[in-house]
């Protein structure tokens, strides 16, 4: 008895002197272990860079507590657990879960107060068991660092989606939002965009939006191709001074100067973002007393530019049966204006079925008169990030236009070996000058005719890029046409596309990761709302009766003997 007392002491001590030797060991190494069959909860090495960032208390208000539909509260759960991990490696984040609706008497001032920092809510329709019921929730978050602030969206916009869909866009989403968020306040802007003006491009207050969202991250500044005519050579030192270029809807002719200008900035490791249209035709052009206006060709003296990078914009326009919807006023005349819905097949909707980070799982992106792109062989890799649907056509110009065309029925037969045409190609490699055995338009001593690996972004419409203006003249958010009041995902395909085009650190890469969120499927359980309730509860309470009884009988019998 002694001596089995002495033993058991014995493997107490060892395992309390373990149990401390392996606390010492685990002092001096960290390491999280992801059980995930998607590693959901593994942080990219970009986060964790971005975390590395972080030296003083940073702090972030989760709006999203309280009574919440079941797919919040997923979202909210899986905004949680990231959030821990991202804490596990560094204790100067911190972070809480509020609820702005808790305080009834106060909850309108709080959404007030949201509202002017720019969190706006949504209000969702609720199923349960048949009955319906409206709930508002704030899916966003707030981050402070060192007296910045930045609103982190944690709910992603896909329209059409269900609430289900749109969640499980979010969860995807969710590492990608917050390491941007977290980056903006904690890292010190770097980057410089330029803005170019010059040659009819779209007017600051019809770009406002864009303008607004990429200042957050980077410095801004116009930048004027017309100083080029006087001093070329300091127009293009100037120009260099900036790490990306912004090209968006130019309507007048470039000359040999400017394109020289450009191609040297390209040649010297400038990134540029082209937004060009190629055919001149406007929407606002069509309201008139005969619903029609004439698309004809923009010659922007460009095409020698492209077709040496390797893509060339076609002057045709696209004709999509996936287009945007439009309300037209119909009924007969005397009779009480109605609007009617159609189908506006010059304005597609385009989804990417690319996996490239900058499209992948966005929504809708709306096009106006947009041109189909080619690509041509010149090593130059290209991305077709997106495209037309199977069931489009090109339309020569010059051609009339005309909002009557929305009456028109299609056939098949009209998309026969047609659609799926290059809408906006990203171009990465080492660009060679159009420049080359060419005579200049003026002399540089600097002039090179190879560059090094490179990068550019060549949108075929620049209407992409162009928010709308409310009736006060203010500018509407990026993507949302007023005409149908749909918001697109306009303003995130442009902003990926900058980063994408500036990113060093590889925060746009995170945004392809693949996450499986399976999700219960609600009418699956309310067909069989019964039977799952005897499954989930009542089966477990007759197994754990019957293993009583079992181990009962046993038990007595063991005993009695």
């Amino acid at each position: 008895m002694k001596t089995a007392k002495k033993n058991n002491l014995k493997a107490l001590a060892i395992t309390i002197i373990g149990l401390i030797v392996v606390n010492i060991i685990g002092s001096y190494f960290f390491s999280r272990f992801d059980l995930t069959k998607d590693n959901r909860y593994t942080l990219s090495t970009t986060s964790l860079n971005i975390i590395k960032q972080v030296k003083n208390p940073l702090s972030i208000k989760i709006y999203m507590q309280g009574n919440l539909p079941v797919e919040f509260k997923r979202l909210q759960q899986e905004t949680r657990q990231l959030l821990e991990e991202f804490q596990a490696y560094n204790k100067n984040i911190i972070f809480e879960f509020v609820n702005p609706l808790e305080n009834k008497s106060e909850s309108m001032d709080q959404i007030k107060a949201l509202y002017q920092k720019g969190l706006t809510p949504i209000n969702i329709t609720v199923e349960d068991k048949g009955k319906q019921s409206q709930e508002m929730v704030f899916p966003w978050a707030i981050a402070v660092y060192d007296n910045k602030e930045v609103n982190i969206p944690l709910l992603k916009n896909i329209m059409g989606a269900s609430t289900t869909q749109k969640v499980i866009g979010s969860v995807q989403h969710l590492e990608y939002s917050i390491a941007e968020g977290l980056n903006k306040i904690t890292k010190a802007k770097q980057k410089k965009i330029a803005i170019i003006k010059g040659n009819g491009e779209l007017q600051d207050i019809l770009m406002a939006k864009f303008l607004l969202q990429v200042r957050e991250s980077y410095f801004i500044g116009p930048f004027t191709l017309d100083s080029v005519a006087k001093n070329p050579v300091s127009s293009l030192q100037a120009l260099e001074k900036y790490d990306l270029a912004v090209i968006a809807k130019p309507t007048e002719r470039f000359s040999d100067e400017e394109k020289q200008v450009l191609d040297q900035f390209i040649i010297n490791g400038g990134k540029t973002l082209w937004l060009i249209d190629q055919v001149s035709a406007e929407m606002d052009s069509l309201y008139n007393s005969s619903g029609s206006t004439l698309a004809y060709p923009r010659d922007l003296n460009l095409n020698d530019m492209f077709f040496k990078y390797g893509i060339r914009l076609n002057p045709d326009i696209i004709k999509d049966e996936q287009g945007s919807p439009i309300k037209l006023a119909s009924g007969e005349q005397g009779s009480a204006t109605q609007y009617q819905q159609f189908n506006w097949k010059f304005a597609p909707q385009v989804y990417p079925n690319s996996d490239h980070p900058i499209v992948k799982n966005l929504g809708g992106i709306k096009f106006d008169f947009v041109n189909p792109i080619d690509t041509l062989k010149n090593g130059i890799k290209k991305t077709v990030l997106l495209q037309s649907s199977p069931y489009s056509k090109k339309i020569g110009t010059p051609a009339e236009i005309n909002l009557n065309s929305v009456t028109e029925e299609s056939v098949a037969a009209d998309y026969q070996k047609k659609g799926n045409f290059p809408l906006a190609v990203l171009l990465e490699g080492s660009f060679q000058s159009m420049f080359e055995n060419r005579v200049l338009p003026f002399k540089q001593s600097t002039f090179k005719t190879n560059g090094n690996s490179n990068k550019m972004i060549v949108i075929a419409d620049g209407d992409v890029i162009k928010n709308q203006l409310d009736k006060d003249f203010q500018p509407v958010e990026l993507g949302y046409d007023q005409r149908s009041g749909n918001l697109y995902d306009n303003k995130d395909f442009i902003m990926n596309c900058v980063n994408y085009l500036l990113d060093d650190n590889g925060l746009i890469n995170i945004r392809g990761k693949d996450l499986d969120l399976p999700l219960l499927d609600k009418d699956k359980v309310y067909q069989n709302y019964t039977q799952n309730q005897l499954i989930t509860i009542g089966l477990p309470i007759v197994i754990l009766t019957l293993f009583g009884a079992a181990f009962a009988i046993i038990r007595k019998r063991k005993y009695s003997k």
